[in-house]
């Protein structure tokens, strides 16, 4: 009979390679566990793969703040189907960014937030006259808007390829704005702030004014227009895909969060 102590030390070995990426090149690991549960723990929920919590890369246990975003971790980690994909699994990953890295490091990530509200792409228009500045004015307008109304953020325009001076109170707002969220949303504004090119849309999405998929319709106003002029091609395509699939993870994660 296999001994038991050693047998669930490969097996916890196994789950750490694969957590941590310890994993040969070319190399798919096989799924190593059959039953994916969420439990309250702490003062927050776990994932659990055959009654052993799921690690973060550091090797803590992974804990988040609420039941809906455990049950968004666990999804991931049921639906690894014969091999587990470590790269597709965004909420995790996430996830782990949020525990092991926002906390020592809150005032970087808040800054980076502000670094790209120095350039926010919602800012930045075509020439007047055209139907692609009709189009970003109809989709950007009201979002710049309602940023100043509730938000107190206050944006220059800018027309063409002249760089627009953003005022030192509005970056300074925005840090202050993403410092006030919890390590968990904080995440997830920072990675929608690259995402979409836009610290606007990272908070607009975070509460709860657009979809995911519209603010990525809004962040890539210019692509849709230049690809309904020359077309696309299945690179383009593809990867066009691949993001909106991220923009619906993260409106599904400040859902969870709320």
């Amino acid at each position: 009979m296999r001994n038991a102590p050693l047998a669930a030390m490969c097996t916890a070995s196994k789950e750490m390679r694969v957590q941590k990426g310890f994993i040969e090149p070319g190399e798919k690991p096989k799924r190593f566990y059959k039953d994916v549960t969420v439990t309250a723990e702490n003062g927050g929920f776990t994932v659990k793969l055959d009654g052993r919590n799921v690690r973060s890369p550091k090797g803590g246990q992974l804990r988040v703040p609420t039941k809906a975003l455990a049950e968004m971790v666990a999804a991931e980690w049921d639906a690894q189907q014969p091999y587990i994909e470590i790269a597709a699994m965004h909420v995790t990953r996430l996830a782990f960014t949020a525990i092991e890295a926002v906390p020592q490091a809150r005032e970087a990530t808040a800054a980076q937030v502000a670094q790209y509200a120095a350039t926010d792409l919602l800012c930045y228009f075509s020439e007047g006259g055209d139907s692609l500045y009709e189009r970003q004015v109809a989709g950007w307008e009201p979002v710049l808007r309602r940023a100043e109304h509730e938000l107190a953020l206050v944006f220059q325009r800018a027309t063409g390829i002249i760089h627009a001076q953003q005022p030192q109170e509005t970056l300074d707002a925005v840090q202050a704005l993403a410092l006030d969220l919890d390590d968990f949303a904080l995440t997830g504004v920072a990675f929608g702030t690259p995402l979409f090119g836009s610290a606007v849309l990272a908070f607009a999405l975070q509460r709860g004014w657009l979809t995911g998929e519209e603010a990525w319709t809004l962040s890539r106003i210019d692509e849709a227009y230049q690809e309904e002029k020359w077309g696309i091609d299945e690179e383009a395509a593809e990867r066009t895909a691949r993001l909106l699939e991220e923009a619906g993870m993260l409106e599904r994660w400040f859902k969870a969060l709320a």
